[in-house]
């Protein structure tokens, strides 16, 4: 008697059934390694879970909020016979079937993950493999081409001519550390050609001895996931960089430019936004350390809107103040180089025991249209500094110069300010209750959230003023929120 539990599960309708392992490798190809800039002189590998894997047609989320899933066009090898301590010459005896598989991953969890790309790879759908199993016994594994397209275009086409390791050598390795079993699937590398895609994107890939047989072409569709896709309270939140752009995008030069600030229609949305509103949204959202803490605006009635631009300070040590803190510094390239709509984010440590910059460096930001200012250290000749016309959000005044307490060190990095993690990119805004740190990805939910609280908070403050009691309308209760909806209508 058959059940539904029966029926076999469809993501592994291209392999002979659920593996118990999925071994990946890091850095296989020639081409790839040149890429990278490094050649390993050994193979290094990653763990991905079996829910992870996915059928030829099946779809590929892209999380809300992310920027950088790539494509990864791999050959995988499905073990026949239990391998366990296997020589070189007997491993390729062991491995049963040759087939198609694509090594998704996020880029955007990668930094977090230091190599093991636990989050960054083993999203749902995140490898899918198939259609069609070719029986290794019949194949040469040196005569193997791998081919990817996406939306039709090769963008990937190599040999395991081209490979580092010869792929035996995979299992033999291996096999030197764990028993590798029947049904247990090693990932073996990309080339060169690895890139981003994006929902809409169609991306396939495809193994076969030219001439000879093939896997077929197994085919993903990239689609936009859901909001909301992850909590801070429990881990940490995507983040991109250059570096990571780079990488994801297979180099510098293939990174499309990246939009200047922020788009003029969500600017608009935070220019009317109380920062009181943002951090009620974000912490909804489980993001409750996103506040500056301890800095006020130099000059009342200031806003800022803008994306973080980093500048980081390290306490003072006089040998590291002779070598870093003197000539054309990180603190004045960093004012030099802000751009228009950005925010000079600056961490100090919340020590305010003497400035961190001064009026020249405020009039530089300002005639470089910089959005603002905000340092959790001290401002020197505050009212010169404040009458400059930029916001600046500050840990207090003090007359001591920079290096009394600080040396600049670096700027375009993650740092700390007011006790919040900020990185280049990220929203900055500020009003008279504070300074609020926004994920991109967050910002268009959160600005419109916060603008409908706003006009819920403004009706309710409005029936209050005609005399309405608090109880029951804040917050409204069944009967309040059916005449706010009425007359929202």
């Amino acid at each position: 008697m058959s059940t539904e539990t029966d029926a076999p599960d469809p993501r592994f309708s291209g392999l002979p059934g659920r593996p118990g392992k999925i071994v990946a490798v890091h850095l296989s190809y020639a081409s790839r390694a040149d890429q990278r800039g490094r050649r390993p002189a050994d193979p290094s590998y990653f763990f991905k879970p079996s829910s992870s894997v996915a059928a030829s047609g099946a779809s590929i989320e892209r999380p809300a909020g992310t920027e950088l899933l790539a494509f990864e066009g791999e050959i995988a090898l499905v073990i026949g016979t239990p391998a366990r301590r296997v020589a070189l010459a007997d491993a390729w005896s062991h491995v049963a079937w040759v087939t198609a598989a694509n090594d998704f991953g996020l880029y955007d969890l990668r930094a977090n993950d230091k190599g093991s790309n636990v989050r960054s790879k083993g999203g749902d759908g995140f490898t899918p493999i198939g259609p069609t199993l070719l029986e290794a016994q019949a194949i040469d594994p040196t005569a193997l081409r791998l081919r990817t397209w996406v939306n039709g275009a090769l963008v990937q086409d190599d040999t395991t001519g081209g490979l580092i390791f010869p792929l035996a050598q995979f299992v033999a390795d291996l096999s030197q550390h764990f028993t590798l079993e029947p049904g247990d699937v090693i990932l073996t590398g990309t080339p060169a050609g690895s890139s981003v895609v994006g929902p809409g994107d169609v991306v396939e890939v495809e193994v076969d001895v030219p001439g000879g047989p093939a896997s077929g072409r197994l085919v993903t569709t990239v689609v936009e996931g859901p909001d909301a896709a992850f909590d801070a309270s429990l881990g940490s939140l995507p983040a991109v960089d250059d570096v990571q752009r780079a990488e994801a995008w297979g180099s510098q030069a293939a990174v499309p430019p990246q939009p200047a600030g922020l788009d003029p229609a969500l600017r608009a949305k935070l220019e009317r936004t109380p920062v009181a509103g943002l951090s009620q949204q974000l912490r909804k959202r489980g993001l409750n350390n996103v506040t500056i803490d301890g800095v006020r605006a130099l000059t009342h009635g200031s806003k800022i809107v803008g994306t973080a631009k980093t500048l980081r300070f390290v306490p003072n040590r006089e040998d590291l103040f002779a070598s870093h803190g003197g000539g054309y510094n990180a603190q004045k390239r960093a004012f030099d180089a802000v751009g228009e709509g950005e925010v000079i984010v600056i961490e100090a440590r919340g020590e305010a025991g003497s400035g961190t910059l001064g009026d020249v460096l405020a009039i530089r930001a300002h005639a470089r249209r910089a959005a603002g200012i905000v340092t959790d250290g001290g401002v020197r000749d505050a009212a010169a500094v404040a009458s400059v016309g930029i916001p600046v959000f500050a840990g207090g005044a003090h007359p001591a110069v920079l290096g009394r307490k600080h040396v600049p060190w670096d700027l375009d990095v993650t740092i700390g300010c007011g006790g919040t993690t900020v990185q280049p990119g990220d929203i900055i805004v500020g009003d008279g209750d504070g300074v609020v740190v926004i994920p991109p990805g967050f910002a268009e939910e959160v600005a419109d959230a916060a603008l409908a609280q706003e006009d819920e908070d403004a009706w309710i403050a409005a029936r209050v003023a005609e005399g309405h009691p608090v109880d029951g309308l804040f917050p409204m209760n069944a009967e309040w929120r059916a005449k706010y909806e009425e007359a929202r209508r």
